[in-house]
């Protein structure tokens, strides 16, 4: 059985590399002497593989990837050092054991082959997210096979759950392995900074190192997608994966240092597996709330998807669902991003269980916005559904509020609407604005308004 010897979080840094500072590199000497301790504990440990994730690979928007070239090679001659080089024997058959177990899992992962290479000329060369790491560790010991992987823009629960998938490939080995999740923090964190400056750089880089050296992994999960933006680090996805390399563990953490005198944030982190849990928090990630409405519209898709008709209306929902009649939109989202909204203002049907199981028929299908839903991606299609309350007529803007009421524009046979509690609409005065463009209706023109409340029922992963 194989063994998770060893997780660091390392910075990347070229400047870091003396042939690269050449002096400079004095200025974060607190980094180097973290990452000369982690160097030797490694060697202490002899690890036969060593994994790198790092965001400078080959970096996919819908699939992680792993190089399956024979050998992994490099050098540093793009930061004026071309001395610094180094070539590793690519460790494959732990690599296609990783595969396959991200597979099982539904998670995209695209193989990084020669003649994925030669495809889409892609570059060859290790980035310097895995060659500063390393440059680092060969120093003190070299002796190891590597595995190269890029994290993708996926949800940070699904680069989790890859995490786990190259902990149980681990487990299946009979390799002694080191995984070092490649990362900078955020690249906005001081005035100086050539990223530009904003003060949630250093809340974020304090918030994630006190949430690492703590294991509040949940936390980790679940930070404030905006902070994370705003911050524009480039190690967090690095992080979320290491951290489903540690699922089931009882961890040791230990933050040995942070700093920024650049702009940009190195913190240097390591992760001591100490015994094992008897519970695993990916199930939390991956568990949805059974919500009876949010459930239906998601089997209704996946059934259209699958046999290109309508679903019957299943037996077994409450009562409420087989004699209410509503309105009902169904909402789609894919990676934070809206995937497809269509909906019915009055009932079109007899109750609230088909008039879902159409709409989310429509929203997967049949908003223009957007292409049919494939089947590859649904496992990452997250679903909302909204029952619309009786409309009121509205005689005064005072009437609205944004958060709480949706509104219908009106101008004889156009008409918008919009929903209620939208990220990014705040104002009275942009929820009027985006419905009327919906409804192709000037400001300027004489119109109605309607409000209305809805009932909202959402996925939630916990």
């Amino acid at each position: 059985m194989g063994e998770l010897v060893g997780c660091y979080l390392m910075p990347h840094p070229p400047i870091i590399v003396h042939e690269v500072g050449r002096g400079e590199e004095r200025k974060i000497q607190k980094t180097i002497d973290s990452l000369e301790n982690i160097s030797q504990e490694i060697k202490q440990k002899r690890p036969d593989t060593v994994i790198v994730i790092t965001p400078h690979g080959y970096v996919f928007k819908d699939a992680v990837s792993i190089t399956t070239l024979p050998s992994l090679e490099g050098d540093l001659s793009q930061f004026g050092a071309r001395e610094v080089k180094f070539k590793f024997e690519n460790d494959l058959d732990l690599a296609r054991e990783i595969m396959e177990e991200t597979k099982k899992r539904n998670i995209p992962i695209a193989e990084v082959s020669e003649e994925l290479i030669k495809k889409y000329v892609l570059p060859k060369k290790l980035d310097h997210g895995t060659i500063v790491p390393l440059y680092f560790v060969t120093k003190h010991y070299p002796d190891f096979k590597l595995i190269h992987m890029s994290y993708g823009f996926l949800p940070f629960e699904k680069l989790y759950e890859f995490g786990v998938a190259i902990k149980d490939a681990i487990n299946k080995s009979d390799r002694r392995v080191v995984f070092i999740a490649s990362g900078d923090l955020s690249h906005k964190l001081t005035p100086n900074s050539p990223n530009g400056y904003t003060p949630k750089g250093e809340v974020f880089d304090k918030t994630l190192l006190q949430l690492l050296s703590e294991m509040k992994v949940e936390e980790v999960i679940r930070m404030d997608k905006d902070l994370i933006e705003e911050a524009a680090e480039c190690g967090f996805r690095s992080v979320c994966v290491m951290l489903g390399v540690l699922d089931g563990y009882e961890v040791n953490a230990k933050v040995l240092s942070h700093e920024g005198p650049f702009g940009v944030g190195y913190g240097v982190a390591k992760f001591d597996v100490t015994g094992y849990k008897s519970t695993s928090l990916l199930e939390r990630f991956s568990t949805i709330e059974e919500d009876p409405y949010v459930k239906l519209a998601k089997e209704s898709l996946e059934y259209y998807v699958k046999y290109r008709r309508p679903m019957p209306v299943p037996e077994g929902l409450p009562e409420e669902m087989y004699r209410r009649k509503a309105g009902v939109f169904v909402t789609l989202h894919k990676k934070g991003e809206l995937r497809g909204c269509i909906g019915t203002v009055v009932p079109q049907k007899k109750n609230v269980a088909e008039e879902i199981i159409r709409n989310a028929i429509s929203a997967g299908f049949e908003d223009p916005r957007f292409p049919p839903v494939r089947e590859e991606e649904l496992p990452e299609i997250e679903y909302s559904v909204d029952v619309l309350m009786p409309t009121q007529p509205v005689k005064s803007k005072d009437e609205l509020d944004p958060k709480r009421y949706g509104v219908i524009v009106r101008k004889g046979f156009r008409a918008g609407l919009l929903l209620p509690d939208i990220e990014g609409v705040d104002t009275v005065e942009e929820q009027l604005s985006i419905a009327l463009r919906k409804a192709g209706i000037r400001p300027d023109e004489d119109y109605t308004i309607e409000k209305f409340e809805v009932e909202r029922h959402e996925q939630r992963v916990f």
